[in-house]
This record gives C-alpha cells, sequence and structure tokens, in this order.
C-alpha cells in the first residue's frame, strides 16, 4: 500500500531589500530582489532539512529570490525546479506600481542549471491582483499540481503563496505565519489535507521578529 501523499510548502529566504532598502531605488528589476546574505544562509539550512525527505518534484516561483531558495534544496536531491508562474508572488497595487518584471531566461540559465525550461505554467498572474483573485489562483495551482503529479512535492513561493496554497488544500484559513523561509507540511489522509507543520522554523539558526510579507 502507498504512503499517502505529502505536500511541503516553503516560502523563500530574506531578500536584498529587506536589509538594505536603497537597493530598490535603483535596481533594474526592482520587484525581483535576491537573496540577502543571511537569506542564502537560510536557503542552505532549508536544504538540508529536506535532504532526507522523499520529495519528487519541486515547483517554484519564477521571482529570483524563490530561485535561489529552491535551488539549494535542488542540490542537495538532485532534482529539477519546475518555475510555475501560479504559486508566484502576490500581484499587489499596493506593493507594486507596475506588472513586477522578473529576470529572463538568458540571465538565469547559467548560474541556476537545476530549472526545467521545458515546463511551462499553469497559470500566469495578471496585474493588478486582488487578494481574491490571488487566493483563487493558489487553490486552482495546487490542486491541479497533487492531481497531476502523484508522489511528494514541493512549492517554493512566498508568504501570500504559503498561506494562499495552504488554505487551497485544505480548505481552513491557516492559524500559522508564514514567516521567511518557513516550512509547511500538508498530508493527505483519506481524502482531506491535514497540516502537519504550520509555518515552522525550526531548521532556521536565526528567525526573524517580524513576518513582513511585502
Amino acid at each position: 500500500m502507498s504512503s499517502p501523499q505529502t505536500v511541503w510548502i516553503a516560502r523563500h529566504g530574506n531578500r536584498l531589500d529587506f536589509v538594505n532598502p536603497n537597493w530598490f531605488n535603483t535596481a533594474k528589476r526592482r520587484y525581483d530582489p535576491p537573496l540577502s546574505e543571511d537569506g542564502f544562509i537560510q536557503a542552505k539550512q532549508l536544504g538540508k532539512r529536506l535532504e532526507k525527505e522523499n520529495i519528487g518534484h519541486i515547483f517554484a516561483s519564477p521571482f529570483l529570490r524563490t530561485i535561489q531558495t529552491a535551488s539549494e534544496v535542488a542540490k542537495m536531491l538532485d532534482l529539477p525546479i519546475k518555475l510555475e508562474a501560479g504559486i508566484g508572488e502576490w500581484h499587489n497595487p499596493h506593493w507594486m506600481s507596475e506588472h513586477p518584471e522578473t529576470h529572463p531566461k538568458k540571465l538565469l540559465e547559467k548560474d541556476y542549471p537545476h530549472i526545467d525550461w521545458n515546463y511551462a505554467s499553469y497559470l500566469v498572474p495578471k496585474y493588478p491582483e486582488m487578494e481574491v483573485t490571488m487566493m483563487k489562483r493558489m487553490a486552482e495551482v495546487v490542486e491541479k499540481l497533487v492531481n497531476d503529479y502523484s508522489g511528494d512535492i514541493l512549492l517554493v513561493g512566498h508568504g501570500a503563496s504559503v498561506i494562499g496554497l495552504t488554505q487551497g488544500l485544505t480548505q481552513e484559513t491557516p492559524s500559522f505565519k508564514a514567516s521567511l523561509c518557513c516550512l509547511v507540511k500538508l498530508v493527505k489522509t483519506k481524502q482531506k489535507w491535514e497540516i502537519e507543520l504550520g509555518g515552522d522554523t525550526a531548521h532556521l539558526r536565526e528567525i526573524e521578529e517580524e513576518v513582513r510579507f511585502v
């Protein structure tokens, strides 16, 4: 008898513009910052945490910070990364003044060899995006992924992704906070998804005091 499917959901590590807010003012792609120095450390700790888990597929938001976080796990597990725009950042007009530009393939393929460029996203968000629209797309995409991919999967996204994807599967509003580089573990028992870990940060040596989504 096969074991129940597990879905892991992680938020990216700390980002450069959280550490250096001035970065935003001169950046070419200001809504697509890289991880900060401690963000890379967090991503490595996440990779170490998931090293022995039976994950068969990694999906990541197409933003640089999520790609960099997923890459540390992909190295540990020797798995490709499928870029899924449907689990990408909430295109919130209060956070962004225009559709967020992400790094193009030509800038990513050299540094991130684990990316599977043959994979095509199920859903691409539009700007501006209301919260209800974002939550709906998260639910649609995660339902599609668990139906189309058997075995355990990892989704690496953003604060809004962690909450939206969890709610999309469990049909319940999560009570935990989605802090930087946190981890959620959802297991399907019978026909219902249960939260085994919610916003877990036990794998991190340092944890942020204030949870920020922006």
